[in-house]
């Protein structure tokens, strides 16, 4: 069977038995199971045109679901039995198993089985053997980018059903940027009245000269957003909010210039940026600001509910704070070093703030700088460096290092790609990632809770971009993130791009937009140079 990811654990199938599901073909849920039993119904149901009633028995045979606690592997493990005559039993550890089990069970009926409606009169069939299978990391994410062009709702919805279907359990939402802030806050109307719209939106990267006069913009209401954290949750995705401290905080101070450091800047002047880049006008370090997130911070508690909230807290420029006497008297008031550890203060400010309600702090590897928080937990995105010096402190990781599994990054170096960012990163090449270094001890390595692909939009404006880009580069990924792998150099790349056929037909069926193996179709192909890539990509290690 050409599964993806492929099972971590044992399979013993006989193509040559079957099970066929028929109309009259019965759906037993049993307690902790009614959410897969909806989801199989909307999903497998309507694709293959089966009711899939409820009940225990039938003469077309039984998919039954159950939750067993002593399934090994951990709460998201799960087994799966075909019997030829009896059906098909699906039993997870805890809820979140049998739900993976149930997104394997799909991809054992075919290609077809992801469409929205029946395609043709079928035999669905699967062959009949056992299965059991366990993810390696309990975080396995995915961060989209909506800040720097929206996202609409649905669009967020759609992409949540795509991670179901790879198995991926954390998205990672990026809210705000300097070009732009994407959620509302009711207690500050002007951080999406204002804050959420620029009036124009520059074409390609920094050295570009072209610009989309058009104004970009929108943002998610409490009820968007409430709606996407209940719709991941029955999908058994936790979304993690991202609100960015203290720089990359332009679209904020636009909307209440007294955040930014209005004694060395015109703050009232700033727009939201309209342009790319790392961004000198940052958040001022006042008790007044800490107030500020601290209003925003209860808000965001109350609409996301998981237990890590992300501050960024990366690419956070000092010049601003260097000139500005507020924030040169706070340095000596509070005994510090340096400008690294007064953004270390803020961060350290709003991990105490989060850990006394309950909640992690996590945040971009640049919080290592002037001293880390105790409780908080890095994204190491700059490399691998970071990820390692915060396992090696005794703090959780998640590794995402932009040289392996950023995919806005291009994939290939043909001049028809039509987004040449950065170095290439081919299929192949985030198919042989390896999220744990090797530098880690046993112990160490255990801090890598996951991993988690990136996915930045400054170039980025439609759904159709947004998959090509994405897929199906995080297929790749997500099968490093669920299964137990060999190193990179030992890896089945033959056979995972033969078991990726199969894969393509999938993508095909859920409507998605990828990039083909052989390079660019011609309408994905674009006039003109979208962003000029470096010089050089760096090694894969």
């Amino acid at each position: 069977m050409d599964l993806l990811p492929t099972p971590s654990h044992s399979t013993a199938y006989a193509a040559d038995e079957t099970f066929t599901l028929a109309p009259g073909t019965t759906l037993e849920a049993g307690p902790g199971t009614e959410g897969t039993a909806r989801w199989l119904r909307a999903a497998v149901g309507a694709a293959t045109g089966l009711p899939l009633p409820s009940g225990d028995r039938s003469a077309d045979g039984v998919v039954r679901l159950a939750v067993d606690e002593t399934v090994p592997g951990g709460p998201e493990a799960y087994r799966i039995t075909v019997d030829p005559a009896s059906g098909v039993r699906i039993t997870g550890a805890g809820p979140a198993g049998v739900f993976w089990g149930a997104q394997t069970f799909r991809q054992m009926l075919g290609p077809d089985a992801f469409r929205r409606a029946p395609l043709r009169e079928q035999a669905w069939q699967v062959p009949s053997g056992h299965l059991s299978d366990a993810p390696r990391f309990g975080w396995r994410g995915f961060m989209l980018d909506v800040a720097r062009h929206f996202m609409p709702k649905d669009g967020v919805l759609r992409y949540l059903d795509l991670m179901a279907a790879h198995k991926l359990n954390v998205l990672h939402l990026h809210l705000t940027d300097d070009q732009g802030w994407r959620l509302e806050i009711r207690r500050y109307p002007e951080l999406t009245a204002k804050g959420a719209w620029r009036e124009r939106t520059k074409v390609g990267l920094r050295e570009s000269t072209l610009w989309d006069e058009r104004p970009h913009g929108g943002y998610y209401t409490q009820d968007d957003i409430r709606e996407i954290v209940a719709y991941a949750a029955e999908r058994h995705i936790t979304v993690v909010p991202e609100i960015d401290i203290p720089g990359h905080s332009q679209a904020a101070i636009a909307a209440y210039p007294d955040l930014g450091n209005s004694d060395v800047v015109d703050t009232a002047a700033l727009p939201v940026l309209p342009s790319w880049g790392v961004n000198p006008n940052v958040l001022a370090p006042t008790d007044e600001v800490l107030r500020f997130y601290e209003n925003v911070f209860t808000e965001v508690l109350d609409l996301f509910p998981g237990k890590f909230v992300h501050v960024g807290g990366d690419e956070c420029p000092k010049e601003q704070w260097r000139e500005s006497p507020t924030a040169q008297t706070r340095i000596k008031e509070l005994d510090l070093e340096d400008e690294d550890e007064l953004q270390s203060w803020i961060i350290r400010h709003f991990d105490r703030w989060l850990a006394d309600r309950g909640r992690r702090l996590i945040g971009w590897d640049e919080i290592l700088e002037g001293g880390l928080a105790p409780g908080a937990a890095v994204s190491s995105w700059r490399g691998f460096a970071g990820g390692i010096a915060a396992a090696q402190s005794g703090h959780d990781v998640v590794m995402c290092p932009e040289s392996h599994v950023y995919l806005d990054w291009r994939q290939s170096d043909s001049p028809d790609e039509p987004v040449p960012i950065a170095h290439v990163r081919t299929l192949e090449d985030v198919y042989r990632f390896e999220p744990v270094p090797a530098e880690l001890t046993g112990e160490e390595a255990r801090r890598v809770i996951g991993t988690q692909a990136n996915l930045w939009t400054e170039v980025l404006d439609s759904a159709r971009v947004v998959d090509y880009m994405a897929f199906p580069r995080l297929a790749a990924f997500a099968e490093v993130a669920w299964s137990e792998l060999p190193a990179p150099a030992e890896r089945d790349w033959a056979g995972f791009e033969a078991r990726m056929t199969t894969h393509y037909a999938r993508l095909d069926a859920l409507g998605v937009e990828y990039r083909r193996p052989q390079g660019p179709l011609p309408w994905q192909r674009r006039p003109g140079v979208v962003g000029r890539p470096k010089e050089g990509p760096p090694p894969i290690v």
